[in-house]
């Protein structure tokens, strides 16, 4: 199947929502997703833009994507975070993947980071070999770390 990557727009945020839920699902988390269309809109293409999405598009309909945001290294200066990069199911295997991380590294390349960086379940095997095989070092020895808001509010509230 062919399919054709671009910048996303504001009206390919529904789908982009869409993608995102069919993630949560994949990763076990089918009910943490709050984020609105409205909520995409806003913060990818409002006054303050807080994300840049790279769209893969097959038979008039999104079929993949890819989230990226700006962040700081205290050791390495600018870097790019990848939020997600997803496949739809029935287009994993077909070299969309490796089309939308080309797009992040062009990008990020174009920006002059220094690193791209993100985060990737250890128990989803198939991602962690696609990355390796990209080049990019699986840090197993590192853990993520979360304050979610009901957190931050427990800790301000115990100041």
């Amino acid at each position: 199947m062919e399919y054709n990557i671009r910048e996303a727009i504001t009206t390919d945020m529904s789908q982009v929502l869409q993608l995102i839920k069919e993630l949560a699902l994949f990763e076990k988390e089918g009910n943490a997703v709050e984020v609105t269309v409205k909520n995409l809109v806003k913060d990818g293409f409002g006054d303050t833009k807080r994300f840049h999405c790279f769209v893969a598009e097959a038979n008039d309909s999104l079929v993949g994507m890819a989230l990226v945001y700006p962040r700081y290294s205290t050791w390495k200066g600018p870097v790019i975070h990848l939020e997600d990069l997803i496949v739809t199911e029935q287009m994993r295997g077909s070299g969309l993947g490796t089309a939308l991380l080309t797009e992040v590294i062009k990008y990020s390349a174009e920006l002059g980071v220094k690193r791209i960086s993100w985060e990737v379940l250890d128990w989803n095997e198939p991602a962690i070999k696609f990355y390796q095989s990209k080049g990019a070092n699986v840090m197993r020895d590192w853990d993520v770390v979360q304050l979610d808001e009901k957190g931050m509010k427990t800790y301000l509230q115990s100041l």
